[in-house]
């Protein structure tokens, strides 16, 4: 029997490196086995059973054209960050894929709150997953914390930078950040900064790799981003034994969880900068956020993720022995 065919839209293809294009490559593996499955920048005609877009504006050409000419046949739409907590408010191409849509499948745990009322009920979350990572041994003789994003407003690289600025006389405390320029005038500013703060390391766009164990050998993942749907850098920290500080955003707080110790204001390099003094001079601190990290990792164990995607999957096609989708109230928080 023909496998059904499903159809992954990611307007960023692997090229972009980027979270969304994670996000595909790696739902497109674990689904192959049960599906026939292609990726796709936009949508261009097709029989699939199933449309699964990622990102309710830029895919939203994809997304109209689906319901046009497919118009019995299911549709997801992935709510990034800037879906749920900016352009779903004022962009009209985003709200028409709210509307189109028949699951809108959110990547932490308080995402669906901001969706309208009324359109909650096609709310599932899937929390994204990786391949866990043993610990690595830290000195003790400095502190070094990395940042791991592209440099654009969204995630907040100049609460980075002014941090640096403010530890300039704490040697002890080192700042490696991996991300490209994405907006040139923020390029020039890292490029600036490492040359005026030797503690502050810019290290460009890297391939995933290198970026994972970067983020294994460091003593602490920084994520001062203004929004998040749901960080896959952060998920890749906590499964590495990496604690994370991170600014207090739904789209990080839907991760780490609430009683989580390990936040900050966002846009307040002040206050980032205290809790790199605090946990250099205080190892059981850093100790703490390991191990409230540790607690949270079999959430985003593969293992979990698959079963909630086929699930959720099965329960839109009529499988009549998928078990039922997770929602919000199903995980732990």
């Amino acid at each position: 029997m023909r496998k059904p065919d499903i159809v992954i839209v990611t307007p960023a293809l692997a090229d972009a490196n980027n979270g969304n294009w994670q996000t595909a490559r790696r739902w497109a593996g674990m689904l192959a086995k049960a599906y026939r499955v292609r990726l796709a920048s936009s949508w261009d005609g097709g029989d699939e059973t199933l449309m699964i877009a990622l990102h309710a504006r830029r895919s939203a050409a994809s997304v109209a054209q689906w319901r046009a000419r497919r118009a019995p046949a299911p549709l997801f739409v992935v709510l990034t960050g800037t879906d749920l907590y900016r352009d779903i408010a004022a962009d009209a191409s985003a709200q028409a894929s709210l509307q189109s849509a028949d699951r809108l499948i959110v990547l932490n745990q308080l995402g669906a709150q901001a969706l309208p009322q009324d359109l909650r009920f096609k709310a599932r979350v899937v929390l994204q997953s990786c391949a866990g990572r043993q610990s690595q041994a830290k000195t003790s003789r400095y502190l070094r914390a990395l940042m791991v994003g592209h440099l654009r407003a969204e995630k907040s690289p100049r609460t980075y930078f002014d941090a640096a600025r403010l530890l300039a006389g704490r040697p002890d405390i080192l700042l490696d950040h991996v991300g490209a320029a994405l907006d040139p005038a923020l390029g020039e500013e890292a490029a600036s900064l490492m040359a005026a703060c030797p503690h502050y390391r810019w290290l460009g766009g890297l391939a995933h790799a290198p970026t994972r164990r970067r983020i294994q050998a460091a003593h602490l993942l920084v994520h001062p981003s203004r929004m998040e749907g749901g960080a896959h850098v952060v998920i890749e920290a906590v499964r590495s034994g990496t604690p994370v500080l991170a600014s207090r955003i739904d789209g990080n707080v839907g991760l780490l969880g609430a009683d989580y110790e390990g936040y900050f204001p966002v846009d307040n390099p002040a206050a980032l900068a205290t809790r790199l003094r605090q946990l250099q001079g205080e190892p059981a601190m850093l100790e703490h956020l390991q191990q409230q990290c540790h607690a949270r990792a079999a959430l985003f164990d593969p293992a979990q993720e698959s079963a909630t995607l086929h699930a959720l999957i099965g329960e839109i096609l009529g499988s009549p022995n998928s078990p039922p989708p997770m929602t919000t109230r199903d995980h732990p928080s």
